[in-house]
């Protein structure tokens, strides 16, 4: 009985290659990139900062502090998203906007911004670069390096050092600053589990950040002098003693908890 021929074999392995040499590449995803930005009276600095903020930015979410002026029409002229927060505090800005973003279009990479145009957002990529390239999950602007003078006063200065120098001490992370222009992984934003509503909002997400192992790095970006407007924290003795006392005080808190928790796990 003569045997079969095997072409047919050949031809349809022959038929899947050029299947699958004619298949379209799939091409990546651009992650979404949302920034937040809490806001207090900041209606003469919005409408420039958002004009600078770079295409790659997919949302804009102006967390409205209570703004007695225009700031919340700014915002949404300009193109934000605006979620008020009549309760008065940084956190609470910050986390009603999260809030927004977690109902209705959470982010790949969560990006923090103040309102008063020190940070600019024309340096948003480089921020983020590091995330891109997975090399780290929280990415924190450094504006020592490069502030411009008179754009840190003395107690910001000494509070982030002393502030650096204790969550050294305590977790071994060995951060130079506590500024405001950030950005970090949603995923790694939601492990933090983030709660002050008020001045301590920075500190404690780079804390938890170090007890979690987050990896992190520091970028040297320009800060420039506030160019409209006043300041809610550095621009009086009364907010930078608030502000600082704040910080020492999540510092101390954490390091307390955490003693208590090792000695009842023991």
């Amino acid at each position: 009985m003569p045997q079969p021929e095997q072409a047919q074999p050949e031809q349809a392995q022959s038929d899947q290659t050029q299947s699958e040499q004619t298949q379209p590449e799939q091409v990546p995803t651009a992650p979404k990139i949302a920034v937040v930005i809490p806001a207090l009276n900041e209606a003469e600095s919005l409408p420039g900062l958002l004009a600078a903020m770079p295409p790659i930015v997919t949302r804009v979410v102006v967390g409205d502090n209570g703004s007695t002026d225009a700031t919340p029409e700014r915002a949404a002229q300009a193109g934000a998203v605006v979620v008020r927060q009549p309760e008065r505090g940084y956190g609470a800005a910050c986390l009603a906007a999260i809030a927004w973003l977690e109902q209705h279009e959470p982010p790949d990479i969560l990006v923090f911004l103040d309102a008063d145009f020190a940070d600019d957002p024309a340096n948003l990529p480089a921020l983020i670069a590091p995330i891109l390239s997975n090399e780290v999950e929280l990415s924190l602007a450094n504006r020592r390096p490069l502030a411009e003078p008179g754009a840190l006063s003395v107690p910001q200065r000494f509070g982030s050092w002393l502030a650096g120098g204790l969550i050294r001490l305590i977790w071994g992370a060995a951060f130079q600053d506590l500024g405001p222009f950030r950005a970090i992984t949603w995923p790694a934003y939601q492990r933090l589990g983030m709660k002050d509503r008020n001045f301590g909002w920075t500190v404690e997400m780079q804390i938890k950040a170090a007890q979690l192992n987050l990896r992190w790095c520091e970028i040297a970006l320009p800060y420039a002098c506030r160019r409209k407007g006043r300041s809610k924290v550095s621009g009086n003795l009364w907010g930078s003693f608030r502000a600082g006392t704040k910080i020492l005080y999540l510092i101390l808190a954490a390091f307390f908890r955490q003693i208590w928790r090792s000695g009842s796990s023991s």
